[in-house]
């Protein structure tokens, strides 16, 4: 066979070559179209994105008529829709260190507008107020900032924390006459202690346990008694489930959708509406029992406005709601924060149980009365302590009803105010040394202002002497018949949607 050769003429090589330079040429004319989009047009995009908020709120702010100079604080608004979230949600729940959110705003823009800066927060454009002077000035302007739930639509639009005008006062007053005054705060204890000294006993037949699950489990039975005269069981226990999905809900970016928390909250709302609804018709069904029980709800069914109208009942299930959200997490959290700081603190703890002991007599289970609590002064400054530690409510949220002017600015209508008291109670500024636990340091009362764990104004904590008293009691029963030890004691803090070290604070616990 013969070999063939072809022979490729050296035009044909030409051209190939001709062509790949022509390809080479294109790709350098497309790399700078590239260049030009990615350092061009992207930092423009993401800028706009970064200073949309700003822009839009700052705008309309400015295409308002008015007369005065006062401009909106510093601050940074953030995303569109998201706002500062990402950047709250970095120091409270990655950094776990939440004082350092406000701290990076102190060195970015000082001590801000009047103690103010403004942010987007929650899906509200927002004002926060840091210092005790601002603080104070819009708890006591009730009539320009009033309370305002971050989403009413979880508490319900009806509840006491929703109410406004007479509506507002009237539900208060019933309400502070059932858990305020002496003789409720006397007949409140005699109840509460028979359920707190049984499971401290059983605690200690245990020998370990998780203090958060066990006083949140105690307090919700408590609750149930007093509220509603419910007995532990299936239907307590689902509303327990409940309202803590519900209460992880109430710190959540307002998104309904499956999957997020917020809509979560939404579904656990749903089954506590429809229990508290069948309670209130088993009750209008059997109405000569109410005199036997002698619960909130049974004073709310009764409870008449000046024209002689009742409660609705939506009316009555949203204020159920909001009070238990009210009084259930934050008084089972200030206690399990009261067995944590006692165990890294001995001292504390002897003195304590020196002053307990003389009260109760030595006894373990000896119940206690409301009078007692009032005679026991150091057991009353480890309970101001341990709540102002505690930060259980990180801030407060108002919202502003009128444009108002504060030192040169503007907090505009419309704009959610943040009372960020956490911070104040963690400044050296207002006390000394902030992170040790020393209950001696209210052997003089706070700075004015400076102290606001239960808000201040005519929207203060209906149960803040409930509160106290309930806790001095418990800790009453702590000192004189046990002692236990931290089995996680540098366990990290988790901080939403309330603080709490991530093992719960679990314990060895065992009697005297």
């Amino acid at each position: 066979m013969h070999n063939i050769y072809i022979s490729i003429p050296h035009v044909l090589l030409s051209k190939t070559h001709f062509e790949r330079e022509r390809e080479e040429d294109m790709t350098l004319l497309l790399v700078p179209w590239w260049v030009t989009w990615v350092w061009g047009v992207l930092p423009i995009m993401v800028a706009i994105a970064w200073w949309w908020n700003d822009l839009r709120y700052g705008t309309s702010l400015v295409s308002r008529s008015t007369t005065s100079n006062a401009k909106l604080p510093p601050g940074h608004m953030g995303l569109p829709f998201f706002g500062e979230i990402f950047s709250f949600l970095w120091y409270f729940k990655i950094l776990r260190r939440p004082d350092d959110f406000i701290n990076s705003k102190r060195r970015r823009y000082g001590d801000g507008g009047g103690g103010m800066y403004r942010t987007h927060l929650f899906g509200y454009p927002a004002i926060i107020a840091w210092s005790p002077a601002v603080i104070k000035f819009v708890l006591q302007s009730d009539h320009l900032f009033p309370y305002s739930w971050p989403n009413s639509e979880l508490v319900g639009y009806k509840s006491l924390s929703a109410a406004q005008g007479e509506r507002h006062i009237q539900l208060r007053r019933f309400v502070s006459a059932q858990v305020n005054q002496p003789s409720a705060l006397q007949r409140i204890a005699l109840l509460a202690q028979p359920r707190m000294v049984e499971s401290l006993r059983l605690w200690a037949q245990k020998g370990t346990v998780t203090a958060f699950d066990d006083v949140r489990r105690l307090t919700f039975e408590n609750i149930g008694k007093l509220f509603i005269s419910m007995e532990p069981g299936p239907v307590l226990d689902t509303m327990v489930h409940c309202f803590v999905g519900l209460l992880k809900g109430a710190r959540a970016q307002p998104i309904n959708f499956p999957g997020t928390a917020y809509y979560y909250a939404l579904q656990c709302r749903k089954k506590l509406v429809a229990i508290f609804r069948k309670e209130l018709e088993k009750r209008k069904e059997n109405e000569s029992e109410s005199q036997t029980r002698n619960d909130l709800m049974d004073g709310l069914m009764q409870m008449k406005d000046e024209d002689g109208n009742k409660l609705s009942e939506e009316e009555v299930v949203d204020t159920m709601i909001g009070l238990v959200v009210a009084g259930y997490e934050p008084n089972a959290l200030a206690s399990m924060w009261a067995i944590y700081y006692l165990a890294k603190s001995p001292m504390v703890l002897q003195k304590l149980r020196e002053e307990n002991m003389a009260i109760g007599g030595n006894k373990i289970g000896e119940l206690i009365t409301s009078n007692d609590v009032s005679k026991m002064k150091y057991t009353n400054k480890v309970v101001e302590e341990t709540l102002r530690m505690a930060n259980i409510a990180a801030f407060i949220f108002r919202s502003g009803d009128e444009e108002v002017e504060y030192q040169g600015y503007i907090i505009p209508k419309g704009w959610k105010v943040l009372l960020w008291t956490r911070y104040t109670h963690n400044d050296s500024k207002y006390f000394e040394d902030p992170m040790c636990f020393n209950p001696d340091r209210w052997n003089k009362p706070a700075k004015p202002g400076s102290f606001q764990v239960f808000g201040g104004g005519s929207r203060s904590c209906l149960g803040n002497m409930l509160s106290r008293t309930q806790l001095a009691i418990f800790i009453h029963h702590l000192a004189v018949g046990y002692k236990w030890e931290l089995i996680n004691p540098d366990a990290k803090i988790d901080y939403l949607p309330h603080p709490r070290p991530v093992d719960g604070v679990k314990i060895s616990f065992r009697k005297l």
